[in-house]
């Protein structure tokens, strides 16, 4: 039952969200659909990693920040998606039995400009595990309708071809540590298919929406279909950037060349969703290498940062966001 509507999230209001316990099968699972490097997979393969043991992926964090608000907050609310995430920094690792809260501040709200029917709010929040250690912080907007407005029309979605099956990157990662990565090059990570049970999955464990999992209410609502959640989109990134680093790891095996263990992330920022991911679309993503340093807090390693991006089988961009993570110097 809808009972929050832009007129009650004003700024200053605290909402909590949690608990939840993340298992290690959970981790495990999410990682080997999007995310399957082995400090996210394998406890003996994580203790000889950068990190050192094994942690959940960041996009798990992101997913498991969105069950919790979408269980404690969203589905109580009008909720009509979120145009992008201004920035997510992931400040330590979520855990095997963490137990998990997340506490959301409203810190704007504004009518839309140019749809009544409603208004825009900017929320900050944060992530903490059972020792009260904040995990993960976020600063991200969401669409929410007005209380009484009349919804504008459903939009009418003309027929889409659907998208070819997940296809893999044809040149791959490279392999080499940060000394070998080239500001301005930008590589093709290849496709990953956002097929309908696969949405709906999604939908159901992270970000139930009626939007996500309801055919019927999707029609009706203003992206005029079923969609793939927006997490669902940045998880699918994941996989084939995982998959294109493997190619190149193997093809530099092949040519006796050097192979470098990759490091995580520390966190993105401007990410955009532009367009919805609609179910049966295939979304190829592609990285542009931006800027790299070497790391101050970590001997021996740089940051390198890139633009990351999504185009639909249309060739319509439907995702960006600006990226970052470890990489060994040699």
């Amino acid at each position: 039952m809808i009972r929050i509507h832009f007129e009650d999230l004003v700024p200053g209001l605290v909402l909590p969200c949690g608990p939840i316990t993340v298992t290690r099968d959970e981790i495990v699972a999410f990682a080997r659909a999007y995310d399957p490097q082995p400090f996210h997979l394998d406890e003996a393969a994580a203790r000889g990693s950068f990190v050192g043991r094994l942690i959940a992926s960041g996009w798990h964090s992101c997913a498991l920040g969105m069950r919790l608000i979408a269980r404690d907050f969203i589905l109580q609310a009008s909720s009509m998606g979120s145009p992008g995430i201004d920035a997510v920094h992931w400040l330590r690792p979520v855990l095997p039995g963490d137990a998990l809260t997340l506490t959301m501040t409203i810190a704007e709200a504004r009518p839309s400009a140019s749809k009544p029917d409603r208004g825009l709010v900017r929320v900050t929040a944060a992530m903490a595990n059972g020792g009260g250690e904040t995990v993960m912080t976020q600063e991200f907007w969401v669409m929410f309708g007005r209380r009484g407005a009349a919804p504008l029309p459903a939009r009418t979605l003309p027929p889409r071809e659907p998208g070819p099956p997940t296809f893999a990157s044809e040149a791959g990662f490279p392999a080499g540590g940060y000394d070998s990565l080239a500001v301005g090059a930008t590589y093709d990570l290849g496709g990953y298919h956002f097929g309908r049970d696969e949405v709906l999955a999604f939908a159901r464990a992270f970000d139930p929406q009626p939007f996500h999992v309801d055919e019927a209410a999707a029609r009706q609502s203003h992206f005029g279909g079923l969609c793939a959640s927006g997490w669902h989109t940045a998880a699918g990134f994941m996989n084939r950037l995982v998959a294109a680093r493997d190619l190149g790891r193997r093809q530099a095996e092949a040519r006796g060349g050097p192979v470098a263990a990759g490091g995580p992330s520390p966190g993105f920022r401007n990410l955009k969703w532009l367009r919805p991911v609609y179910a049966g679309d295939t979304i190829r993503f592609a990285i542009t290498l931006t800027d790299k340093r070497p790391s101050a807090s970590r001997p021996g390693w740089g940051l390198v940062h890139h633009a990351a991006s999504g185009r639909d089988q249309h060739g319509d961009e439907v995702f960006r966001f600006d990226g970052a993570w470890f990489a060994p110097r040699e």
